[in-house]
């Protein structure tokens, strides 16, 4: 298999293997993944993905194998974003001229955005009548989540059963897409959503006052961690993998509500086909890599072990991608988890405006209003470029191009 990486030598511990030829990485982005590889924790190397950007204490887009520790803050507080697709019997030939209904029907099923923190305003984005569907797969999720809050209750005081099947903000949307065939695709991504949130920022908190303790010198705070066998490193484990169980399932309740919404709506009939592809890519995963078992921290970056399905979606205007995974072993078996920012929310807010917007997402059925332009395609790197970059982690498969667009 050819190389496709390029090698940065550091003074650190650990070198950093980026696929990242052809398209930006932000000299901030590199001082961020040093520091990283300074971290003796840190096993055999960083795989750093073409959609890299600048995060909170580790990079967005890379992939960190440690040996005996995680990072909290490098698995975030989204834990277990990802992305769900799923494709149809129907092709573009069956559905409407006019798309507004669809999205409109999207808007109705699947609770998005945020309006909660004003006084006297309930939040849009969550539920106030727990549906059935919810209820009952909270269910399945409510012991585990109570063993946890058992011992650490201040991850009960949030958002949990009230945000399954929900969807948030930021970047995370609903889609309806075509594929190079015609053929009709429901595609959408979200995470753990409050409950999520809390566990990281808890843990996060709890890692740096363990580095205080034990009077640990870190290049970044935001890199504390938790040793194997400390006191407190089984608990985030623990609740890290509940809340990526808690990530898959919302998105399986949204894409089961968004399949029925898209049925009401059509004249015709239509069945989910066979593929369907749910991938995390915000988590921690026990794995061997380069002669040591590991957890693997990826950080906007999705699994991509060879045959194994995957989705890196574009921009709301750009094209997204099925993908199946080659299995590159240098890149710890991962790929991209989409085309990444080039630049912050604030700077696009400033320098794009509602028309830029409405030009660049032309024949996408979707909001176009000042809200969403920190999401303008301009926002992020060219997707083609950074499929080009990564040819050697994934193949694909299918090519989507949205025709619906639901912003949270």
């Amino acid at each position: 298999m050819c190389k496709n990486f390029n090698t940065i030598k550091t003074t650190g511990h650990a070198p950093i293997k980026a696929w990242t030829k052809g398209v930006p990485f932000e000299e901030q982005a590199q001082a961020q993944l040093k520091n990283i590889a300074a971290m003796p924790i840190v096993h055999s190397h960083i795989a750093v993905m073409p959609d890299v950007h600048m995060g909170k204490g580790a990079t967005i887009g890379s992939v960190i194998p440690s040996v005996d520790a995680v990072i909290p803050a490098a698995v975030g507080v989204d834990i277990g974003c990802g992305m769900v697709a799923t494709k149809t019997t129907l092709t573009a030939s069956q559905l409407p001229d006019n798309l507004a209904g669809i999205r409109h029907a999207f808007e109705a099923a699947v609770p998005h955005g945020r309006t909660g923190g004003r006084k006297g305003k309930r939040d849009r984005g969550a539920w106030h009548n727990i549906p059935e569907l919810v209820a009952d797969e909270w269910q399945k999720l409510e012991v585990r989540f109570e063993r946890i809050c058992q011992k650490h209750p201040a991850i009960k005081k949030s958002n949990h059963v009230n945000h399954l099947g929900t969807m948030g903000t930021g970047n995370h949307f609903l889609e309806l897409c075509l594929d190079e065939h015609d053929a009709v695709w429901i595609m959408l991504h979200s995470g753990s959503r409050g409950v999520g949130n809390r566990i990281g920022n808890y843990f996060i908190e709890l890692a740096k006052k363990e580095m205080q303790r034990h009077q640990m010198h870190l290049p970044d705070m935001d890199l504390a961690y938790l040793s194997e066998g400390s006191e407190y490193f089984n608990d985030y484990v623990e609740a890290v993998e509940w809340a990526q169980d808690f990530a898959a399932k919302n998105r399986e309740i949204m894409m089961f509500n968004a399949i029925n919404a898209l049925r009401k709506v059509l004249p015709v009939s239509f069945e989910t086909a066979d593929l369907a592809v749910n991938c995390h890519h915000n988590y921690i995963s026990r794995e061997h890599h380069f002669g040591k078992d590991c957890f693997v921290t990826r950080k906007g970056a999705v699994r991509a072990q060879k045959g194994e399905m995957g989705i890196i979606p574009g921009s709301m205007g750009a094209r997204s991608f099925i993908v199946r995974g080659l299995g590159n072993p240098d890149s710890f078996n991962s790929c991209s988890h989409g085309a990444g920012r080039v630049m912050s929310r604030t700077k696009a807010k400033k320098v794009f405006n509602i028309q830029d917007q409405i030009d660049a997402t032309q024949g996408v059925e979707c909001r176009k209003d000042e809200a969403v332009i920190d999401e303008i395609p301009h926002a992020y790197k060219d997707i083609e470029k950074v499929m080009a970059a990564q040819k050697d982690l994934v193949e694909v498969v299918y090519t989507l191009k949205q025709i619906v667009c639901v912003k949270g």
